[in-house]
């Protein structure tokens, strides 16, 4: 709050008034400046688990229950009807008065059996107090069979029963066999299972919530001593490495990850050391020149000293452009900014115009056998890598330039021979990395920069090709440069050729 807004708050709230956008300008920017904050791995890993685990159970549980309680019910049902039929068949193989002792003395707790008449009077029962009145009010037909569960009956109120009746008859006469089961105590069995289940899943979601959370973070102490190493590491630093966990598992091969980015950061980092200090090498020496020059110039009043190094600057600033020229280039290889303008291309014309150039400018030889050979690209970049290649050619020759072209499978080939000295096969590799000169034949004051055979392989390798150096047929040098032929795929990439 403002100074005036303090001596008068009443203005304040005016302003509030009049807009009160502003206030929610405030709050809404508040509440955007304040993160969310949320759960971690380690809480995230553990409640899903627990909830999972609970949902599972209870899914679980209740399968379990109704299964159970099926079994039991058909067990008990089964051995009902089993009772029942066993007092049928004593019906017809004896009289009531010896049915009548078969219920009494086959009586066993738990369950009551009795004879009906069809009127549904009471001929027999197994205990006395089943002899009154009928304990169900069925009456199926002979040789029919009807259950029903009831939870009241009149013998043992408040306890479930499962009744059978089934109907039979003897000698003309029908009569009606009950069996009445106890089924109580397979509800208290399903319901102590119940009741276990429900005790125990606390217990195994509070075991299981325990073993992940300590598991989880277990396996996150490592991915945060991971986190506080990278973390230590900065440009100075970058020769160090995080441990890597004894365990073979997801963290051990983030930990080797972590470590190959460092070792590909490491060496992108000296190698922009390298260019850098390379650079600034390459370009010291014209400066130095130039700075010389016009400070021996300015210092003669007659000018004549200006027209004596006039040329030898020109010379100076021309080669600064060309070496400017070239860093660019590379610098847009490196990044993807390199844009190529796709057309086809016939190889042999580009290698036509380069070769006639070359005849005019160099004291060599320069023969040529050109096959026709059409490729897709960019016609004026190819035409930089060839005359590269060309160049160095040229300034390691001794009196004879060889060059072809020729169509070889899916690819066009270009030969570049020289009759100077072969490249040693260790050294092949080398000299398509920047500012790379091989030895004193090789030095700056012999004309070049080190950049023009690393831009020819940027750009062979852009337009899917590639570029090396072997030994000629005649012992001398070759370059050998390979391009898809319009319509084919892509060749191996640089790396692979070389």
């Amino acid at each position: 709050m403002s100074l005036a807004e303090r001596e008068n708050p009443g203005l304040a709230q005016e302003e509030m008034r009049a807009h009160p956008w502003i206030m929610y300008r405030e709050d809404s920017r508040s509440k955007e400046e304040t993160p969310r904050r949320r759960w971690g791995v380690r809480k995230r890993a553990t409640a899903i688990a627990v909830v999972a685990l609970a949902l599972g159970l209870a899914l679980g549980a209740a399968v379990l229950l109704l299964l159970l309680e099926s079994s039991l019910t058909s067990w008990s049902d089964s051995a009902a009807r089993r009772d029942a039929n066993t007092i049928v068949a004593e019906i017809k193989d004896d009289n009531i008065k010896d049915a009548q002792q078969y219920l009494v003395d086959s009586a066993r707790s738990g369950q009551y059996a009795q004879i009906l008449q069809p009127n549904g009077s009471v001929a027999a029962g197994s205990v006395p107090a089943a002899t009154q009145t009928a304990l169900t009010a069925l009456r199926p037909r002979s040789g029919q069979t009807i259950t029903e569960r009831v939870t009241d009956l009149r013998i043992a109120p408040g306890e479930d029963f499962l009744i059978v009746a089934v109907g039979a008859e003897v000698g003309g006469k029908s009569y009606i066999v009950v069996v009445a089961k106890n089924v109580e105590a397979q509800a208290r069995t399903v319901m102590t299972v119940a009741w276990f289940i429900v005790g125990a899943s606390p217990v195994l979601l509070f075991a299981v919530g325990l073993g992940v959370w300590l598991l989880v973070g277990r396996s996150l102490r490592q991915v945060e001593k991971i986190r506080g190493q990278v973390a230590q590491i900065n440009a100075r630093m970058l020769d160090e490495r995080v441990d890597v966990p004894p365990t073979a598992d997801e963290i051990a091969a983030l930990a080797r990850t972590m470590n190959e980015m460092l070792d590909r950061l490491q060496q992108a980092d000296r190698e922009q050391r390298r260019f850098v200090s390379d650079a600034s090498h390459e370009l010291r020496s014209p400066l130095a020149t130039l700075s010389a020059g016009l400070e021996i110039a300015a210092a003669d009043p007659s000018g004549a000293t200006w027209q004596d190094m006039k040329d030898v600057l020109t010379g100076e600033t021309s080669r600064m452009r060309v070496l400017v020229e070239d860093l660019l280039t590379l610098a847009k290889t490196n990044d993807g900014g390199l844009r190529l303008e796709s057309a086809d291309v016939d190889l042999d014309d580009v290698l036509g115009d380069e070769v006639r150039r070359l005849r005019a400018t160099s004291s060599h030889e320069v023969q040529a056998q050109l096959d026709p050979a059409r490729v897709s690209g960019d016609v004026r970049r190819l035409g930089q890598a060839v005359r590269n290649v060309l160049d160095n050619a040229n300034r390691h020759a001794v009196s004879r330039i060889s060059v072809g072209v020729r169509r070889d499978q899916d690819l066009a080939v270009i030969t570049i021979d020289n009759d100077g000295q072969a490249i040693p096969v260790d050294e092949r590799s080398l000299i398509f990395e920047r500012f790379v000169r091989l030895d004193a034949s090789r030095a700056r004051e012999s004309g070049g920069s080190g950049l023009g055979l690393a831009i020819a392989a940027a750009i062979m390798a852009a337009h899917g090709g590639w570029v090396r150096t072997v030994e000629a047929p005649d012992g001398g040098c070759r370059f050998e440069l390979a391009l898809p032929l319009a319509g084919a795929p892509a060749v191996i990439q640089l790396d692979e050729a070389l």
